[in-house]
């Protein structure tokens, strides 16, 4: 499933862009690498999203076929290879200077002074069902996230039936799941019992990783990311997109 595209509204109302997500797809006319990760949500006042090297957020105005984004919009400061900061950069400031907006298709056109073209962007899509991915972060139960660390890779899949399975290490395990409105249900997950050479840690790490998806009540999807929270709005699960097998 993909984001529905704004559509355009009459003259003096606003944008009809609340809780639309969008990827990134040309910067001037020009495209972008597919995978770069940019993004832009609106909700409410605020947008956020990724500029393929940081995370930002900040507010938005508009009205009929006008758009301001900005002028403060709050980044992280992670440290990127100079040709994905040179992307976030001119991504950064076609935001910026966006003055306008139109849908073409399904196409989000974000223009500048005299209608220039400064960057269009795709529909997010949002649903989970035929996904994969390889989990890179996870609740540990005891009110903090961390990182998976070393070992066999951690992932989970989707299937569009209902059915979910992964990798918890050197066992695999699979159940079911649901989607709807927004929410989501993993589980009850069912693990293999093959014995296993890991030391007890790892072990220790793939039980938590399960009680960590089992715990998931909302799932979003940003670029190739994708955050389940709990019922409180906490972490559950961090991961990246991977190819379904």
């Amino acid at each position: 499933a993909a984001t529905p595209a704004a559509s355009p509204e009459p003259p003096h109302g606003p944008p009809a862009f609340e809780g639309t997500a969008w990827m990134l797809a040309s910067l001037e006319g020009r495209t972008v690498p597919s995978g770069s990760g940019a993004t832009l949500r609106f909700d409410g006042e605020r947008v956020s999203g990724s500029d393929g090297c940081n995370r930002f957020a900040g507010p938005w105005s508009g009205r009929g076929a006008t758009l301001k984004i900005g002028p403060n919009l709050a980044a992280t400061q992670r440290a990127c290879p100079e040709a994905q900061r040179a992307l976030a950069d001119a991504y950064g400031r076609a935001l910026l200077a966006a003055t306008a907006w139109r849908i073409d298709g399904t196409t989000l056109r974000l223009l500048g002074d005299g209608g220039t073209l400064l960057a269009s962007l795709e529909p997010q899509p949002t649903g989970l069902a035929g996904t994969a991915w390889r989990i890179v972060a996870y609740n540990t139960g005891r009110q903090s996230v961390t990182g998976v660390g070393a070992g066999a890779p951690l992932t989970i899949e989707f299937g569009t039936a209902g059915g979910v399975r992964g990798s918890a290490g050197c066992n695999t395990y699979s159940g079911a799941w649901t989607e709807s409105g927004g929410r989501v249900t993993v589980g009850p997950l069912r693990p293999t019992r093959m014995a296993c050479a890991e030391p007890k840690d790892v072990m220790a790490r793939a039980a938590a990783v399960l009680r960590a998806l089992a715990s998931a009540a909302t799932a979003r999807r940003e670029g190739d990311r994708l955050e389940l929270r709990t019922a409180t709005g906490a972490i559950a699960v961090s991961a990246v997109e991977a190819p379904a097998r």
